[in-house]
């Protein structure tokens, strides 16, 4: 595969955040940063876009470390609506967009590290361009889409629930 061990860091800690904010969006429909699979994947995040940072297929400054800034602008954001926002039903919409964005961003870059390199020797996708990593991409651009319609209704529900009216949240 060709990576250094900076690299090999960077995909074990990005996999984990990954795979921690899947179990959020399981286990809560959103990437909950009061419970443990929503920290680990804030501090994952934080730590793939920070050491991304240090890798480049193409050498100095590119596209993919203005992602991967533009990645931790939003946990960071996100957090700081969680941590001093409190309970403000509104900061909740906010979090919980940009917590879904950074991770659908996250899959970009991963989409294509993935496709383009698995399985070794003849990766499924030849480069960046290939349309199976477009078509994929669409997907999930989708079901981000979907997502962040579906967390909205849940929030409001929540919001309503919590300002006295009586329609549970399931």
């Amino acid at each position: 595969m060709g990576l250094s061990n900076l690299g090999i860091f960077h995909t074990i800690i990005g996999i984990i955040a990954i795979a921690a904010g899947l179990t959020s969006f399981v286990k809560h429909a959103r990437i909950n940063l009061a419970n443990t699979s929503g920290k680990i994947y804030f501090y994952g995040t934080i730590i793939t876009s920070l050491t991304a940072l240090g890798l480049s297929k193409h050498g100095g400054f590119n596209a993919g470390h203005v992602f991967s800034l533009f990645i931790l602008i939003l946990v960071i954001i996100a957090f700081f609506l969680y941590y001093r926002m409190g309970q403000h039903n509104r900061a909740r919409y906010f979090e919980n967009f940009l917590l879904s964005l950074s991770f659908f961003l996250s899959l970009v870059p991963t989409v294509n590290e993935t496709l383009t390199r698995i399985p070794p020797g003849e990766p499924l996708a030849q480069n960046s361009s290939d349309p199976l990593i477009g078509k994929t991409l669409l997907v999930i651009f989708i079901l981000f889409l979907a997502g962040s319609v579906y967390q909205f209704i849940r929030q409001k529900r929540s919001n309503r629930n919590s300002s006295g009216g009586n329609m549970p949240v399931k």
